[in-house]
């Protein structure tokens, strides 16, 4: 398969919601980096009438074990990923809680359209007879999704009710 046809398919399959496809210039360079690796073969180069050639690649036993190794150290051992969501919230202190409460508002209201467009794909996939093992990444964002709009939620309603409150001049004091 050759790297666009690879992008469109991850694109159809939507993919594209777990793999950063984006920019088509990293899949060629992540192409690169596999047959540099020796983890993909060029399998044949086929004429593109006044483009250039298309390349079709195959995956090797190498690259098929390094693919199997990943897909098992990902699954079974959570990896330490620095997201940028947990790392502003612990930058709270320095917003008003009013602030922060609309800016979760604003946050949950994307989280919910994000929700909408993920529970749609589940659907299509579904209507179309994929088996769910083809649609878990979607159904385990789904959770995800609910599950911070669930604790963004409560953190509002804590700020709403005075229950979480904060002042930078009462931060700076118990500075000293």
């Amino acid at each position: 398969m050759h790297p666009y046809r690879m992008q469109q398919l991850i694109k159809e399959r939507g993919k594209d919601e777990v793999i950063n496809v984006r920019h088509r210039t990293s899949i060629y360079q992540t192409i690169e980096r596999l047959h540099r690796d020796k983890a993909i073969a060029i399998q044949e180069k086929k004429k593109n009438e006044g483009r250039p050639e298309l390349i079709v690649y195959e995956i090797t036993d190498l690259g098929r074990n390094a693919a199997y190794s990943w897909i098992r150290e990902m699954i079974s051992t959570p990896a330490q990923e620095f997201l940028e969501f947990p790392a502003a919230v612990s930058f709270l202190a320095l917003l008003t809680p009013e602030e922060v409460a609309l800016l979760f508002k604003q946050r949950v209201s994307t989280l919910e359209n994000r929700l909408a467009h993920l529970e749609d794909q589940f659907r299509k996939g579904a209507s179309l007879g994929l088996p769910r093992l083809f649609l878990l990444e979607a159904e385990y964002q789904q959770k995800v999704l609910a599950a911070e709009m669930e604790w963004i939620q409560s953190i509002i309603e804590d700020i709403h009710a005075k229950k979480l409150k904060w002042s930078m001049e009462e931060l700076r004091e118990k500075e000293n």
